[in-house]
């Protein structure tokens, strides 16, 4: 039985937000002052379907990807630009103020750049039996399956045709298999995730369509299938060879964006330490001015830094080492030589180390995080341990999304 609503404003996740009798009401793809006829959603009292918008608020404008509101890739295409940019802002506002912090947050910086430089497709056969290769609906086990993705960088051309022959190859069923292409240097670089062990007939296939493709290297679950190139990124005057499937930022300027608000925070310090350091895009840019002490529970990744650092000129020592800051954090006496700390968990952040922290006599810190609620969740630790929260900056790399990247100042 549909229902009409008034949207009010949007959530957290993008959804439009209905305040009625019951409580909030959650509708995707919906304006703040929009009347919208909605549907239940099975299962989630607090959740309807869109069926249509009845008076659609004058800020709504025309999404320019025709996969927008199936797909789920993408929360918001359908606003305009302020409107987005002030919404996004806010997630990190309302982050703060949840957790009891005031600090000035400054502008919302755009770091799309060209594109995602990244992509992770899912293929599955649908109930029809019938082959998807692309994204999953918007919270549903389904795959959308797509021809092209207008978010993703040029450097990324070819990466969803070399996905659906991949697919095509390894015949996924109902379980959904994983294929992540990352652009670099050296061509796409795919890691396939998901499929059983590989025949010598299909590995041989596979091998087949590396080559016709063109792709830098081809792994499945990290395994040797196909190789043209050695796949590397370049990180400030290093080149870095990257493990099979390799954590990088999403776009090139969100990595760009990030590392120049870390120097300049860092600007000054004459020894650091990189926490959750990956394959260094800190780090090694950091090494320009000062000693790093550089730290990831990815081997392989902390392994890559070291052979880039080992290999680059015109770098101070970086001290690199494989540990796992969640269950064994840095120690406040393991950190009295450090004059900044600079920390980049991923989204559950950085509680175990940030306690650790707290004891520490670190004048600076300097917190990345792309989870408005664990960084703010962190820093409430921080302060209660005598930081000082003096700036925060969010940046927006996963433009149309709800993500946010956040880089903060913090102080003794």
């Amino acid at each position: 039985m549909s229902e009409q609503l008034v949207i009010t404003h949007l959530g957290q996740r993008g959804d439009g937000v209905a305040e009625t009798p019951a409580g909030p009401v959650y509708v995707p793809y919906t304006l703040p002052g929009e009347t919208v006829e909605v549907e239940p959603v099975p299962g989630h009292p607090d959740r309807r379907h869109l069926l249509r918008v009845e008076a659609a608020s004058p800020d709504r404008v025309a999404p320019f990807c025709p996969h927008f509101g199936i797909c789920g890739g993408c929360a918001v295409q359908h606003w305009t630009e302020p409107n987005y940019r002030a919404w996004k802002r806010e997630l990190v506002v309302t982050a703060l103020a949840q957790a009891n912090l005031d600090a000035p947050v400054d502008d919302l910086i755009d770091a799309h750049g060209d594109g995602r430089r990244r992509a992770t497709f899912h293929a599955r056969r649908s109930q029809r039996d019938v082959l998807e290769v692309g994204f999953a609906a918007l919270r549903a086990h389904h795959v959308i399956g797509i021809d092209h993705c207008p978010v993703l960088a040029p450097s990324l051309n070819g990466a969803i045709a070399a996905a659906w022959a991949i697919a095509e190859q390894l015949k996924p069923d109902r379980k959904a298999l994983d294929i992540q292409v990352t652009a670099t240097d050296s061509g796409l670089d795919v890691d396939v995730r998901g499929s059983g062990p590989l025949t010598a007939a299909r590995t041989t296939a596979l091998a087949r369509v590396a080559e016709t493709h063109k792709l830098a290297r081809l792994t499945r679950h990290g395994d040797l299938i196909a190789q043209r190139a050695a796949p590397t990124v370049t990180i400030g005057r290093a080149r870095v060879a990257l493990p099979p499937g390799a954590f990088l930022q999403a776009t090139a300027a969100g990595e760009a964006a990030l590392a120049k608000l870390v120097q300049t925070h860092a600007d000054g310090a004459r020894t650091m330490a990189d926490l959750f350091c990956g394959v260094g895009p800190f780090a090694l840019r950091l090494a320009e001015r000062g000693r790093v002490t550089a730290a990831d529970s990815d081997e392989a990744a902390v392994a890559a830094l070291k052979q880039a650092a080992a290999t680059t000129q015109g770098l101070k020592p970086i001290e690199a080492q494989a540990r796992d800051l969640f269950r064994r954090p840095f120690m406040a006496q393991e950190l009295k030589r450090i004059e900044a700390v600079v920390f980049d968990p991923p989204r559950q952040g950085a509680e175990a180390q940030a306690r650790e922290l707290a004891k520490s006599a670190v004048p600076l810190l300097v917190a990345v995080s792309c989870n408005a609620a664990t960084f703010a969740r962190d820093a409430r630790i921080l302060v209660d341990g005598g930081y000082r929260l003096k700036s925060v900056t969010p940046v927006d790399q996963f433009r149309h999304s709800a993500h946010v990247e956040i880089v903060a100042r913090l102080e003794r």
